[in-house]
């Protein structure tokens, strides 16, 4: 999700890229992107070693965001949002054309983030698609291996009123959904007269197949992780007001209690672009998250390890299987990082 920008970050971001392409270095027929490692833990040198540079997958899209590693396939996804596309990656070959459309499957010629966002599997192994064009949550109706743009509806509304734009989701262990709703992907945003619904919502879509909502009062909720025991929900706010990383401790039935910063990121928000968006979870607790400057790193307290510095705006990260790899979605590119 594109959650910032104005006239004159857009100009300084083609400098960034223009800038960022002429660093851009070839080894072993692979190109890389620079990274600037800022440790404030010894800790993160368990996780990033020393010289790491990101690896070039896939470049000269509009706004990449989504990605997802599919183990059995062996295979990234990844949505170009702008373009209604999500595109495909196996290792030794270029990124393909995997679904169109993608997020706005009508006739509709509005503007605005049209494609897909979060990308994710259901418990049954089907692809579940965060749809900012037709504001939904659906699901691709062929299997993985011989995708076509048909989708069926999994949730689009809430008591009734269309979604604003859901953006990004995961499922628990139990099969319940929790998605984040913010309006990025209409038109007009916050401004659009067909938004519908007067906040940004936190939901919870259970098994049963019964939407809760649990939270109307974070400003631009974003990206979304459970932790490893699914005992806390951590989400990030895309609001340049409030750059944070929220947690929550989850209350069974009775929804989330006991909400706090996880982590605020204002000081670094000031002087560097970005904000919390995409992140994930490792196993071991290690929360990787893309944020103000590119990456940022933190214990499962919340405690900053510290930051992968680039020069492109990262939306979203996935990992393989092993977690020794880390796949980011940044403005035109794709990346991959090795991590130990």
């Amino acid at each position: 999700m594109k959650a910032l920008l104005n006239s004159s970050f857009i100009f300084i971001s083609t400098l960034v890229l223009f800038s960022c392409s002429e660093k851009k270095t070839e080894d072993d027929n692979n190109a890389y992107l620079p990274i600037e490692v800022i440790r404030e833990n010894d800790a993160l040198n368990e996780i990033i070693a020393p010289g790491i540079k990101a690896r070039v997958i896939g470049s000269g899209y509009e706004w990449t965001e989504g990605p997802l590693w599919l183990e059995k396939e062996q295979m990234l996804l990844f949505s170009e949002i702008p373009a209604n596309n999500v595109h495909s990656w196996k290792e030794g070959g270029e990124p393909e054309l995997y679904l169109h459309p993608a997020g706005l499957t009508s006739d509709d010629t509005r503007g605005g983030e049209v494609g897909s966002n979060g990308l994710l599997l259901d418990p049954n192994g089907n692809l579940v698609l965060c749809q900012h064009g037709d504001r939904r949550i659906a699901r691709m109706s062929a299997p993985i291996d011989a995708p076509e743009p048909n989708y069926e509806t999994v949730i689009g509304d809430f008591e009734g009123k269309p979604f604003n734009s859901p953006n990004d989701a995961i499922y628990d262990s139990q099969g319940n959904l929790y998605l984040t709703d913010p309006a990025y992907g209409l038109e007009f945003r916050m401004e659009d007269p067909k938004k519908a619904i007067d906040f940004q919502g936190v939901y919870r879509y259970t098994k049963e197949g019964q939407l809760e909502l649990l939270l109307d009062s974070i400003s631009r909720p974003n990206g979304i992780a459970l932790t490893q025991d699914e005992k806390h929900l951590l989400i990030a706010n895309s609001d340049p007001e409030k750059p944070y990383w929220y947690i929550y401790e989850l209350d069974g039935e009775n929804g989330l209690k006991n909400g706090k910063v996880f982590y605020d990121a204002s000081s670094v928000q000031a002087n560097e672009p970005g904000l919390p968006d995409g992140l994930k979870i490792k196993k071991d607790g290690t929360v990787i998250a893309s944020g103000p400057g590119g990456l940022w790193i933190f214990d499962s307290n919340g405690l900053l390890l510290g930051r992968l510095k680039l020069d492109e705006l990262v939306s979203n990260v996935a990992l393989n299987e092993n977690e020794d790899l880390l796949f980011l979605t940044a403005d035109s590119y794709v990346l991959s990082i090795p991590l130990k």
